[in-house]
């Protein structure tokens, strides 16, 4: 017996499952899961895109991430449905708390999947049946669920056979199930790895984790190091409880179902993830001295890039502003995998640091600011993300 589990909890077609429950639940007769049907950015501009497809759609060779006009050429028919974002943090929101019901360590990855400590649980399947058929029953959409004894492993087996679906990875079992995949399944085997990868004549994951550790550290240096180890199911990080100090920092980030190539797609991500950590930020009492852009790319590099404020500040719109800019002396312009928004340096209200160039102006247009910041807070908390909106947003998320 494994002496931890971990589940590693997905939900399925995320993005177009939310859609699908939150029409269901506004009145709608069809089922988006059971017809031809994709999530897919502004049709009305060429860099529209599928972030999110069914299993019908799946079946006419529809791709994430490819055009919507691509798409439509394989099935005509195909109904696309605009993003709602608010929507999605909601369900988001709802999962989390449930989860949290089972165990206080609870690791975000993603608005749609973490990883759960569940210690040494003897009856790890029969949890994992409770809480996929809860979340099932209870909010709507479903799950795969991988379990493991560490985070890669349990991830790994979440990638199986889906949807609905509950997997185990253990040690003893990553030579059948795990060694024949091949190699681009590997957790961390980026589309540039690849096809060196091939060159080397490693096709599968097996085939990296037998492979000459030595010539992989030569060729990739301590990133060989760590495709080995993962190709033999070897992960010593450690799980953290999403909870974390509070007077630290406090983040948000997205893991993107498509890889994000236009700054105007950049910025929406960003706007929600601002909004979100605003919000947060403020129900802690906080106010932040600094604020942070991150980014990962389609190759799996990160990079980031963050500001000290001349004043410490909760306001949303100067979060934005602030995030925007930096984002956009970051971005190199690759595709983009992830997106982060850390707020840092956090004090207390009332104990901000006075600029010398305060002036009556900027203190007016601060407090008319935090105003309408409270106001929006006030709806959200009461009614839910989805109630209130950007305009910015209902151009895209209209039904």
């Amino acid at each position: 017996m494994n002496s931890k589990i971990i589940f590693h909890i997905d939900v399925n077609s995320a993005f177009l499952s939310w859609s699908a429950v939150y029409k269901l639940n506004q009145g709608e007769k069809i089922d988006l899961r059971e017809i031809p049907s994709i999530i897919g950015g502004d049709e009305s501009k060429r860099h529209g895109v599928v972030l999110a497809k069914s299993i019908s759609a799946k079946k006419y060779g529809i791709k994430t991430g490819e055009p919507i006009a691509k798409a439509k050429k394989k099935c005509s028919n195909i109904l696309v449905i605009p993003p709602l974002f608010s929507v999605y943090s909601r369900y988001s929101k709802a999962m989390f708390s449930l989860l949290n019901e089972y165990t206080p360590v609870v690791e975000k990855f993603s608005i749609d999947e973490c990883f759960l400590d569940l210690g040494d649980e003897k009856d790890y399947m029969q949890l994992a049946h409770i809480i996929k058929n809860r979340i099932k029953r209870e909010l709507g959409f479903t799950v795969n669920i991988g379990i493991s004894c560490n985070k890669l492993l349990a991830k790994m087996a979440s990638d199986f056979e889906k949807p609905d679906k509950i997997h185990t990875l253990f040690p003893h079992e990553i030579k059948n199930k795990m060694w024949p995949l091949p190699a681009e399944n590997l957790f961390m085997v980026g589309r540039a790895t690849l096809p060196k990868l091939n060159e080397m004549n490693i096709f599968t994951i097996g085939d990296l984790a037998n492979y000459d550790l030595k010539f992989l550290k030569y060729k990739f240096k301590s990133y060989g190091e760590l495709l080995c180890n993962y190709a033999n199911g070897i992960d010593k990080s450690k799980l953290g409880s999403r909870s974390k100090e509070a007077t630290k920092s406090i983040s948000n980030s997205t893991t993107l179902t498509y890889d994000i190539t236009n700054k105007e797609a950049a910025h929406k991500i960003i706007l929600s993830l601002c909004e979100n950590t605003a919000m947060k930020l403020r129900n802690n009492k906080f106010l932040c001295n600094v604020i942070a852009i991150s980014i990962k790319n389609s190759s799996f590099e990160v990079y980031s890039k963050q500001k000290k404020m001349n004043i410490a500040t909760d306001c949303t719109n100067e979060i934005i502003k602030c995030s925007y800019e930096l984002f956009d002396k970051l971005w190199k312009g690759e595709p983009i995998r992830l997106i982060g928004v850390t707020l840092g340096h956090l004090c207390k209200e009332g104990i901000k640091q006075i600029s010398l160039f305060d002036d009556k102006n900027y203190e007016k247009e601060l407090e008319k600011n935090r105003s309408l910041d409270k106001a929006i807070d006030n709806i959200k908390n009461k009614y839910g993300d989805a109630s209130i909106a950007r305009s910015s947003f209902l151009k895209k998320t209209k039904i």
